[in-house]
């Protein structure tokens, strides 16, 4: 059986060129980038090219990349590198957990959070971020892209209003890296968050863009790498692995590619939308993540429906994967209004670089079979059925 693989919002594959890239330094050049020797300079100099690819990913200056475990990391200290008791922070409802509970414990600390809602899209609305601004608020920590539903929000509309209010800025780019455009000063953030394994680096790794001047306490305390702001030996591979991706995204955006994965993503869309009865789109009428897709589909449990595509050969997901297994419903689609049961019944499609028009056709013809099946076992449907007969 083929097997397709549609759960890249949950971790990438490493894509060969990174591989291989990576390949010597695990092997032959697999010096400390602190050492002052031939390896460790050869590791040095590794480090600083990586760091030159993903500045320019990001379009800043390479001594503004501190490279970290991955997004949770960067998100985190992002989050308590700025923000010190009695200060008031901002986010939204739908972040991560990095973010979400991250915030949760500045609370404990003695910080106050406010929380935006988002509309039925799962647009955070600027104005709202606006008139949330109080004497005391230090930081406004929102994500570029969700990622259970692939929405982009206004990140440049909300930096401006940071920075005419003087507060720095931080935004949660995992989802959007390597498949959108970024440029920090286009954004107007101070901090910007990026994970390697979303982007087909390996898997810990990661980058936190922090703005020149912005001063940032550690959340570690040992060695001085990372210019002092994140201590402990760097991870030489995974660091060289992030940089080739970011330098392969580069050209990917370039050459058109998130234009093809989301004609990609479409047509999956539209495929299933036309063969499958009441099924709809979450967030389909606003900007999104090329690669990214969630479709509800009603009275059918979620969870049954990953296991049963999975059999079928096909692996997607109900959300994030680091709630997984969860009793409760997203926190990101019952923010926006779905009730329990809806948000029960939500699928996320989420595309790579390394899918293929073929795929993407014998996912859109297994998924009717799969539906079709559940739907036959569900009381709930054969009663919905048996009331609209």
């Amino acid at each position: 059986m083929q097997r397709v693989y549609l759960d890249n919002n949950a971790t990438t594959p490493l894509l060969p060129e990174v591989f291989e890239a990576m390949r010597p330094f695990y092997l032959e050049r697999f010096g400390n980038a602190s050492s002052i020797h031939q390896q460790g300079q050869q590791a040095r100099a590794a480090v600083e090219q990586a760091r030159e690819n993903v500045a320019a990913l990001l379009g800043c200056r390479a001594a503004e990349i501190v490279f970290t475990s991955g997004g949770t990391e960067g998100d985190n200290l992002a989050v308590f590198g700025i923000a010190a008791p009695g200060d008031h922070v901002i986010t939204s409802t739908i972040e991560h957990h990095a973010v979400l509970n991250a915030c949760h414990q500045l609370e404990k600390m003695g910080c106050e959070v406010t929380y935006i809602p988002v509309n039925r899209e799962g647009l955070v609305e600027p104005q709202a971020v606006a008139d949330a601004i109080g004497p005391r608020t230090r930081l406004i920590s929102l994500m570029m892209a969700n990622n259970e539903t692939g929405v982009l929000q206004p990140v440049a509309e909300i930096g401006k209003i940071a920075q005419e209010r003087g507060i720095l800025f931080h935004t949660d780019a995992v989802q959007a890296a390597g498949k959108v455009r970024i440029n920090v000063n286009a954004i107007g953030c101070q901090l910007l968050s990026i994970s390697g394994h979303k982007m087909h680096a390996p898997q810990g790794v990661g980058a936190l863009y922090v703005r020149r001047g912005t001063l940032l306490k550690p959340l570690f305390y040992g060695g001085r790498h990372e210019r002092s702001r994140r201590a402990g030996t760097e991870n030489l591979a995974g660091i060289v692995g992030l940089g080739k991706a970011a330098e392969i995204a580069r050209e990917w955006l370039a050459s058109s590619g998130d234009a093809d994965m989301a004609s990609m993503r479409d047509r999956l869309e539209h495929t299933i939308l036309e063969r499958v009865e009441r099924a709809r789109v979450n967030s389909g009428a606003v900007a999104r993540t090329p690669n990214t897709t969630n479709i509800i589909f009603d009275c059918i449990e979620g969870e049954a429906m990953v296991i049963a595509l999975d059999l079928k050969g096909v692996s997607v997901s109900t959300g994030a994967a680091c709630s997984s297994g969860a009793i409760e419903p997203s926190h990101v689609l019952t923010a926006m209004g779905l009730s329990p049961e809806e948000a029960r019944a939500s699928i996320r499609f989420s595309l790579g670089k390394q899918t293929t028009k073929e795929e993407i056709d014998l996912v859109a013809a297994r998924v009717p079979e799969v539906v079709a099946r559940l739907r036959e076992l569900s009381p709930v449907w054969n009663k919905a059925a048996t009331f609209r007969g």
